[in-house]
């Protein structure tokens, strides 16, 4: 294990090239000025960090890790890759490939004084996984990258670049997990690049362990044309958060953003999402749902941000949240920033238990309380589930979301 210090720094700068290793250095020295976020900054509002970075150290190679083989094309585990095929390639690989194209984008979209975490990532990410989509290809088949902890009281930084030429089509599926007990803190980065005329879809299974805190950055450029979905489910971590943020920078660009999450016991999700529309005739759909109970809280804040040079945009935000115990608690807080007067723009935000109505209509027709229930539960997030981009990604979620109510009710939970 490594601690976060200038030797580790060496050590991670060793085999770089000039520009990231000295890339590595500022981001260190932004590292070293910056103290964790507190809640009374409006990015991390209602979030009450309980973290002491000098207990983590980043872990050494595994050499004994694997890969799940053909199931996923790369497989990063606390923060080193593993494996790369199918398409993906290590950061050494595109770089060796590619060099003037590595380095004017990765670590581009995201600034390293966001906040300690993000400058962390800048200086000691060890590696990454990087998919480039060639000009006018269409991938049939999704992309699957797994991303895994498994070091207890480790720190990792796992990044993702996806590179989208003009006229490509590709769908990229990431899934993160951890054992369920792992004390670890991770800070995943997501840099997604589209060209023109382009189709890419992210979906993300966020699936960590329930001790483990995950505190994620994906940050997405859209260009001409271009079509971009992104969609997340929450699941696991003790606490797991998502900034995400979205740049509409080509004209008739578009993207739509999909959530579904559920939290039990003591979770708290927390998702900031931001979507800036800067090109003209440029569309946006945010619809996230979620539901909490036990003790748990989730947090959504989204912003729209419509630049003066984005007339004729369309653009809307949705978030939906179930309360199904006392205990448990949902933010919403939906934002809209308009400097342009040719729009159309709109959010909705709902707070709430289960509908009385709904649950006593389900049981005149013969249904228990508990099976109604459940009913509502499951149509509640199926509106979302639908529209995932990958069915066989949105089943298993929807398994699991259902298994969370049912053994909460079984236990007299909710």
């Amino acid at each position: 294990m490594l601690p976060l210090d200038s030797s580790t720094l060496d050590r991670a700068s060793a085999a770089d090239p000039q520009w990231l290793a000295e890339r590595r250095k500022r981001a260190f020295d932004v590292f070293s000025g910056l103290e964790l976020p507190s809640e009374r900054e409006e990015v991390w509002r209602y979030v009450e960090l309980d973290l002491d970075l000098s207990s983590y150290a980043i872990p050494q190679p595994n050499g004994s890790a694997s890969s799940d083989g053909p199931r996923a094309a790369a497989t990063i585990v606390d923060g080193a890759v593993v494996a790369a095929t199918g398409g993906t390639h290590r950061l050494a690989e595109a770089l060796a490939a590619s060099p003037d194209r590595i380095e004017e984008i990765y670590g581009s979209l995201i600034p390293v004084d966001d906040d300690i975490f993000t400058a962390a990532h800048h200086a000691f990410a060890s590696d990454a996984v990087v998919v480039s989509v060639p000009a006018g290809e269409a991938i049939a088949d999704p992309i699957r990258v797994d991303v895994r902890a498994s070091a207890e009281g480790g720190i990792s930084f796992p990044h993702l670049l996806l590179d989208a030429a003009d006229g490509s089509q590709a769908s990229v599926v990431v899934e993160y997990s951890s054992p369920h007990d792992l004390n670890a803190l991770v800070a995943p980065h997501i840099e997604v690049l589209t060209g023109a005329n382009t189709n890419l879809s992210v979906t993300i299974v966020q699936n960590w362990g329930y001790a483990t805190t995950a505190l994620s950055q994906c940050h997405v450029g859209v260009g001409r044309d271009s079509s971009f979905t992104l969609a997340e489910a929450g699941l696991g971590g003790s606490l797991a958060r998502l900034r995400l943020t979205v740049d509409l920078v080509g004209r008739g660009s578009s993207a739509t953003v999909l959530g579904a999450y559920f939290g039990e016991q003591t979770q708290l999700l927390d998702y900031r999402y931001f979507m800036r529309h800067v090109g003209e005739n440029t569309r946006s759909d945010m619809f996230l749902k979620g539901a909490v109970e036990d003790e748990a809280l989730s947090v959504f804040t989204g912003m729209i941000r419509i630049e003066e040079s984005a007339q004729k945009t369309d653009a809307f935000q949705t978030n939906r949240n179930l309360i199904l115990s006392e205990g448990a608690a949902a933010q919403s807080v939906p934002n809209l920033e308009i400097l342009a007067n040719d729009v159309r723009c709109g959010h909705g935000s709902t707070v709430g238990p289960l509908d009385a109505e709904q649950r006593y209509y389900l049981m005149s027709r013969g249904l228990d309380r508990q099976r109604s229930d459940r009913l509502q539960v499951h149509g509640f997030f199926e509106e979302v589930l639908s529209r995932f981009p990958e069915r066989a990604v949105a089943g298993p979620v929807r398994d699991a979301i259902n298994a969370k109510y049912v053994a909460a009710q079984r236990e007299g939970r909710v």
